[in-house]
């Protein structure tokens, strides 16, 4: 009988698609989401170890002028897509053109905040291959309430 690794046995690593990711040795973006906050990182892999090249959470949009009334929605697609966004731009100062996504243990679901931060790295200029299908569309990411918000970050 095999013995189960235990950080699979926890669910927090599928060791399979991790070796698949790590052989490409491109840079990754890791997005992963918490019960408050998206996380949106690049990571590159150098000897065994994850380096954190650039990474940020939702929490940043606070300071960018997103309203303390709303800070419950810092999980939502706007707060997910502005991340991914914010980070793409911050990649890109470090020389940073091109990824690919790690979504982890997360579940694949198409037009979900993972796909929305995915879809803001993608428009901030990074080169990740992915399905268009998947990306939830403007109309959905872009909600009345934080319009200008959104503007407004997105134009700094």
């Amino acid at each position: 009988m095999k013995t189960i690794k235990r950080r699979r046995r926890e669910a927090k690593t599928d060791y399979r698609n991790r070796l698949v990711l790590l052989k490409s040795q491109k840079p990754r973006l890791v997005i992963r989401k918490t019960n408050r906050y998206i996380i949106a990182q690049i990571v590159v892999s150098e000897i065994a170890q994850d380096k954190i090249i650039v990474g940020l959470t939702s929490k940043v949009l606070l300071e960018k002028g997103w309203p303390r009334e709303l800070s419950g929605s810092l999980k939502s697609l706007s707060a997910a897509y502005l991340t991914g966004f914010l980070v793409g731009k911050m990649a890109q100062k470090q020389n940073i053109t091109s990824a690919i996504l790690d979504i982890g243990m997360n579940r694949n679901i198409q037009k979900s905040r993972l796909f929305a931060a995915l879809k803001g790295a993608i428009d901030s200029g990074l080169k990740i291959p992915h399905n268009p299908d998947c990306l939830p569309p403007m109309e959905m990411i872009k909600k009345e309430k934080i319009s200008k918000i959104f503007d407004k970050i997105i134009g700094e």
